[in-house]
């Protein structure tokens, strides 16, 4: 009896050391996995275009944590060619569909454009803001179209209030379009649009 009783102490003892070190005991083995990665969707500051450029640097809107984040790209425009939408426009798309970065890859940074995507001027009896796509808008990935709008929303390919006046190869109306904050924090959502543009008579 008095043994029973010794091995039934030791026992407890034991149970409350472990607890008062804080583990718990578990018939199954746990596996936690890797760390938890961090997506900063931030950049380290960006040189400069190269020696002796002019003109402003180019902001695009690429995809980070599910949303859309401005990011700075050394290429750079004359300020004469400002004036020039068209230029504006191609350049900025240009940017878009470029592969990130090793940099914006690892901060997380992708984008949605394609590569074979151009732009060019509306045609006749479009409004005098409208920009053509090689692609219809509505058939562009989600995300593409939002990079698009916001990208050229902050630039001088948007209307007087920044507002996005979009069409594609077909005679369809352009429509037009808004970059919102609720765009930017979810992009795969309805683009925020003002309808279909009918050419002026």
């Amino acid at each position: 009896m008095k043994r029973r009783l010794t091995r039934l102490t030791a026992l407890a003892a034991l149970c409350a050391a472990l607890a008062g070190c804080g583990i718990r005991t578990t018939s199954v083995p746990v596996d936690a996995g890797a760390a938890p990665s961090r997506v900063p969707c931030e950049l380290s500051e960006q040189e400069p275009a190269g020696e002796g450029a002019t003109g402003v640097p180019l902001q695009v809107y690429l995809v980070c944590g599910a949303q859309l984040v401005p990011v700075d790209r050394a290429v750079r425009i004359p300020e004469e060619k400002l004036s020039d939408r068209v230029r504006v426009a191609q350049t900025l798309l240009d940017e878009l569909k470029k592969e990130p970065s090793d940099e914006e890859k690892q901060a997380g940074f992708t984008t949605d454009v394609r590569e074979t995507l151009a732009v060019s001027r509306g045609r006749k009896g479009d409004p005098r803001d409208a920009l053509r796509l090689s692609s219809e808008p509505e058939d562009l990935p989600t995300h593409a179209l939002a990079q698009i709008v916001c990208t050229y929303a902050d630039s001088a390919a948007a209307g007087p209030d920044r507002s996005v006046v979009l069409g594609g190869p077909s005679d369809n109306p352009v429509r037009g379009y808004q970059c919102t904050a609720a765009l930017k924090a979810r992009p795969e959502s309805v683009l925020p649009t003002l309808g279909e543009i009918r050419p002026s008579r």
